[in-house]
């Protein structure tokens, strides 16, 4: 199964004909967009029915080098987590 990517998605807009091929596309390039901005704020991001995307803090830690065994401080960084719905979460387990 090939998975689902950006021209993916505007190609399945212009197949159920709800908008021509290039504004397709730009819609979802605006959607993608503002996704971005929204998480990059810091801000979580819910889509009712699919899941939230939340941006946590994470602290300095002490970390290991797999290869070489020698210790390093991993440095604060902002990652972000998905938490599905629970309506996915039972399509995906029916």
């Amino acid at each position: 199964m090939a998975p689902l990517t950006k021209a993916s998605l505007a190609q399945a807009l212009f197949e159920l004909e709800l908008l021509p091929k290039k504004e397709a596309a730009q819609v979802v390039e605006s959607l993608i967009s503002l996704m971005k901005e929204t998480l990059a704020a810091g801000e979580p991001l819910l889509i009712s029915g699919f899941g939230k995307w939340t941006v946590k803090n994470k602290k300095s830690r002490q970390g290991r080098n797999p290869r070489t065994g020698a210790l390093l401080k991993i440095q604060p960084r902002r990652v972000v987590t998905f938490k599905p719905s629970g309506t996915l979460r039972r399509r995906l387990n029916t």
